[in-house]
């Protein structure tokens, strides 16, 4: 009760502003998508969920932007009827910022407020927008614009759950610079209840080597975390090959892990805020890492096939390959296979339609740390209108 009422109070003071805006724009979305999983995840083999969302953009000045996007994401059948809804806490205030644009003509904006924020290819911090709620911070967020390219430079606050209450030392801050030569480079620093106290540089580059896309990536860590000094790293590459409509692509990431928790050090590469849903397979197995592998590290070797067929439609086909980057108790460094079968239809530009459905082929190992007693099978079908 109380979301929907601070939502309802921000929306309105927030939204007071909007009747004097020169340009509004109003908009939304209704995601609707149904489940399969075996073994189940959140008690129900097969449930469907929605995520609706309302959102108004307003320019208010010539400098100054404001959005507002509210939410309601639920399962179905959760309630056994609306008029005992006394207790919507799935509805929630999903963003609400100001940006300031060009102040006295400066090549820079500043964003105030609740944002879905993403830098890069989303390794380290993502909006991870596969989920029906989606991610969000509250923080400011600066964007500089020089002439060699572009520079965010953010500040978060964070919840930390290992407080008691909010913890005013739960932040992160980071920069991060795109280069016109295709380089991007980046730093970040996050800090929890005086256990965390770290920093990860790194940086990306992206290029086309004749018709072959290629993508490198690695970052390395540093600080404390856990009562532990930190020394990890994390290294990703891409290759594509054009086959005519259709593009095979080379995939191989390495996070490193550590296999000794007692010598007051620790070798896990931590992976923050990242989509972790863009890289490590559909099925999710490995969402939050470094605890979806013990601290083990994760290596996956990908092949991933990708082809658009007649009148909109879209055919995916992804294996993955999953070994660990440390033994350590487990009975081995495989943990399994997984194959990802993806097919979209576009049906206008409002409307896109998408099924899949996931396999995972479950080692020893995979059971070993928790995860998998058994073979995965996954589906789903999506239906997402945007307004």
């Amino acid at each position: 009760m109380k979301n929907r009422m601070w939502s309802l109070i921000a929306m309105f003071i927030f939204t007071s502003g909007f009747v004097s805006a020169k340009e509004i724009t109003i908009g939304g979305q209704i995601r609707p998508r149904s489940e399969f999983r075996d073994p189940v995840s959140i008690g129900h083999d097969m449930f469907t969920s929605m995520c609706v969302r309302a959102q108004i953009a307003a320019k208010l000045d010539k400098n100054v932007d404001a959005f507002i996007q509210l939410q309601d994401v639920r399962l179905w059948g959760e309630e056994a009827n609306t008029l005992g809804d006394y207790n919507a806490n799935n509805f929630d205030l999903h963003q609400g910022y100001i940006t300031l644009n060009n102040i006295n003509d400066a090549p820079f904006s500043i964003r105030a407020g609740r944002q879905a924020i993403a830098f890069g290819g989303q390794r380290l911090i993502g909006s991870v927008e596969w989920t029906q709620q989606g991610r969000v911070f509250d923080g400011l967020r600066m964007m500089l614009k020089p002439q060699w390219g572009k520079v965010d430079v953010l500040a978060i606050r964070l919840f930390d759950a290992t407080a008691a209450g909010i913890n005013t030392n739960a932040y992160l801050t980071g920069i991060y610079a795109t280069t016109s030569s295709g380089i991007d480079f980046y730093g970040i620093y996050n800090r929890a209840s005086g256990s965390t106290d770290q920093y990860t540089v790194g940086a990306r580059w992206a290029t086309t080597m004749g018709a072959m896309p290629v993508r490198l990536e690695g970052s390395f860590q540093t600080g404390e975390r856990g009562g532990s000094d930190v020394s990890a790293f994390m290294f990703g590459g891409r290759l594509g090959l054009p086959l005519g409509k259709a593009k095979l692509t080379l995939w191989y990431d390495y996070l490193s892990g550590d296999d000794n928790a007692t010598d007051g050090k620790t070798k896990v590469f931590d992976t923050l805020f990242a989509t972790n849903h863009k890289f490590y397979g559909f099925a999710d197995l490995f969402l939050n890492i470094p605890a979806h592998t013990k601290g083990l590290g994760l290596q996956d070797v990908a092949i991933k096939f990708a082809v658009p067929l007649n009148n909109g439609v879209k055919l995916g086909i992804d294996g993955h390959a999953f070994f660990l980057s440390k033994q350590g108790t487990a009975s081995g460094k495989h943990l399994g296979e997984e194959i990802d079968v993806t097919l979209s239809y576009k049906y206008s530009t409002e409307v896109t339609f998408v099924g899949g459905a996931s396999y995972v082929i479950a080692k020893q190992p995979l059971t070993d740390i928790g995860r998998l007693g058994d073979d995965m099978k996954f589906a789903y079908f999506m239906t997402n209108v945007a307004f």
